[in-house]
């Protein structure tokens, strides 16, 4: 059974850092492209970030320069590090695995930014 497991959520301080990690269970190497979601309270869910299986990136403009996304396949896990944290990035934050075939999301973990 896949799981995406998320884990890395708190709540922060603004201008504070975070560093989410997803653990994707073995797998990471067959999916074209791992991502980061958020969905904040009475907004639909938004892309953050992506990484493909050939290490390229891709941002939303609102985090690019503050966010980075990687991937270690060896461990199976996808990170999103978050830094110059702002109260606007507050959201759940879903993992997502993607394929042709195949698409998977975890539970989600929730980042709080204080003002």
């Amino acid at each position: 059974q896949v799981q995406l497991v998320e884990s890395g959520g708190g709540l922060v301080q603004a201008g504070g850092s975070l560093r989410l990690s997803c653990a994707a269970s073995g797998i990471i190497s067959r999916m074209n492209t791992m991502g980061w979601y958020r969905q904040a309270p009475g907004k639909q869910r938004e892309l953050v970030a992506t990484i493909t299986r050939g290490g390229s990136t891709d941002y939303t403009d609102s985090v690019k320069g503050r966010f980075i996304i990687s991937r270690d396949n060896a461990k199976a896990t996808v990170y999103l590090e978050m830094n110059s944290l702002k109260p606007e990035d507050t959201a759940v934050y879903y993992c997502n695995a993607w394929s042709v075939v195949e698409d998977y999301w975890g539970q989600g973990t929730q980042v709080t930014v204080s003002s």
